[in-house]
């Protein structure tokens, strides 16, 4: 059977397949126990690699616990881009659907379950705090991608600057969630929609 796309080569597939496994053998260990009593020698055994590799590719416990992040940030931005998709010429009920999925499956994560559980973790704390830059870089990108290539056929500059306040603000929400009574999705759609509303009718005047 003949294949069709672009032929991946074999060193990338294979560094995808490693880190997928690792990040995988990780999340498995995250919902056992918590993050201050995984080292990386448990994720390596978890993931049948040697501790070497384990160094090799994420450098570090940190840079282990980065990747795992940016896990996070492609969930935001898969969860608005199907919510683009399928609420054609509605950017109030996109942004609202698209951040409901996103909280909701947040909220289960267990390295954000680990965050806010127990003793306070400065490593996972900065990761989305002080840190957060390439988690934030990484979702802008994505995300501004999504808005340009899409229904609401955004400039690169007007995709950037709405892609940076949607994913800035919804990383934040991961260490506090919003209180009761607070229903962040519709807020937040409420706050952003109308970016996309103007962009909407710009567009359509003559």
């Amino acid at each position: 059977m003949s294949r069709t796309g672009p032929r991946v080569p074999y060193q990338e597939a294979a560094r995808v397949l490693l880190r997928t496994s690792v990040l995988d053998a990780m999340r498995e260990l995250l919902t056992e126990r918590d993050w201050a009593k995984i080292t990386l020698g448990d994720v390596a055994t978890r993931a049948g690699v040697s501790r070497q590799t384990l160094y090799n590719e994420f450098g570090s416990r940190a840079g282990l616990a980065q990747a795992y992040a940016l896990r996070l940030a492609d969930d935001l931005v898969d969860h608005v881009r199907a919510a683009i998709d399928g609420n054609v010429g509605d950017a109030r009920a996109a942004f609202r659907e698209g951040l409901a999925g996103f909280f909701l499956e947040a909220s289960a994560d267990p390295l954000v379950l680990s965050l806010l559980a127990g003793e306070v973790k400065p490593d996972l704390l900065r990761l989305i705090t002080l840190d957060a830059a390439p988690l934030l870089e990484h979702a802008t990108d994505r995300l501004a991608t999504a808005f340009q290539n899409s229904w609401v056929d955004a400039t690169r500059a007007e995709s950037e600057v709405l892609a940076h306040a949607l994913a800035r603000i919804a990383l934040s929400f991961i260490p506090t969630p919003p209180g009761p009574g607070r229903n962040a999705p519709v807020e937040l759609s409420e706050l952003l929609a109308p970016y996309v509303e103007a962009i909407l009718a710009a567009r359509e005047r003559p």
